[in-house]
């Protein structure tokens, strides 16, 4: 027991001491939080009713029912090792909260800096762009883009109907119906429009990586993570396949993290775009049309 039930605790200490037994139970972090007190504050504030986006009161003490429900959700973190996010059922991307649970990833990705900064300026020029997410998953990409640019028409393809249907349950809690269209196959295959952008993160991760992966990714689907020995193997049909759905001045933007460094090995010919982020974040390319169809000649 993380929290003892006859002790009395701020919202401050109990974070504390959640912080440090999760240190010491040596938790893994990357499901939305970076480290252990940002972990312990999530939860925490999620038992007690607070939202995690807003900073409490800290000196305020923890009723009775709010030191059980604490615990209980400590304990399940420590003793099986699931993020946050699905102990919560809610997630945050790009400033906005969306139901997160085991039928898609949790969201994370350096994207969200990418869709809140402004696109970093590759649609300024674009009235009412239509934007793909391919790989949705839960759907918090194209909603996050649907959000950022309220004159955007979003499609958002997924080969797993459990991904799509969750996906299905955010466009409503964000009441996106009409301009948030859900597509369930793989890749391009159900889709018929061209776009302004594409927009990716997909499952990217090799074989090596795989193996070594923490606990807490046990919890995840892992058709939303694995791709081949490599790790390239959804991104070659993206590289094949894309110029056909893009606009004549559409992009690609794609999340590849710690494949990068293949993909250029792959394609040594190519000249990818790396984007930097502020806020941290790697592995996330950038190809114009020309060059997808440059390369495929």
């Amino acid at each position: 027991m993380v929290l003892l039930p006859d002790n009395e605790y701020t919202i401050e200490s109990a974070i504390r001491l959640a912080a440090d037994a999760f240190e010491r139970h040596e938790l893994h972090y990357g499901h939305g939080t970076d480290s252990a007190i940002h972990e312990a504050s999530w939860l925490i504030l999620h038992a007690m009713g607070l939202s995690p986006a807003i900073a409490p009161d800290y000196s305020l003490t923890l009723s009775k029912a709010q030191l059980a429900a604490s615990n209980a959700l400590l304990e399940r973190r420590i003793s099986e090792r699931v993020p946050a996010a699905y102990l919560t059922g809610q997630a945050w991307f790009a400033g906005h909260p969306f139901l997160s649970d085991e039928r898609a990833l949790v969201p994370r990705s350096p994207l969200a800096e990418f869709i809140t900064e402004e696109f970093f300026g590759v649609l300024d020029a674009i009235e009412s762009p239509r934007i793909l997410d391919l790989c949705t998953g839960g759907g918090c990409i194209a909603i996050a883009c649907a959000l950022a640019r309220p004159d955007s028409v979003v499609d958002a393809s997924d080969l797993s109907p459990d991904a799509l249907a969750l996906a299905a349950e955010n466009v409503q809690l964000h009441g996106l119906q009409d301009r948030v269209t859900l597509l369930e196959g793989s890749l391009f295959e159900p889709v018929t429009e061209r776009y302004s952008l594409i927009i990716s993160n997909p499952p990217y991760v090799d074989a090596a990586d795989i193996v070594a992966m923490p606990s807490e990714f046990s919890h995840e689907p892992m058709m939303g993570l694995a791709a081949g020995e490599d790790g390239l193997d959804l991104v070659r049909v993206m590289l094949r396949e894309a110029a056909e759905y893009l606009e004549p001045n559409g992009v690609l933007v794609v999340e590849v993290g710690n494949s990068g460094e293949a993909l250029e090995a792959a394609y040594p010919q190519l000249d990818f775009g790396w984007l930097q982020f502020a806020q941290g974040g790697h592995g996330v390319f950038l190809l114009t049309r020309d060059e997808l169809l440059a390369e495929n000649q």
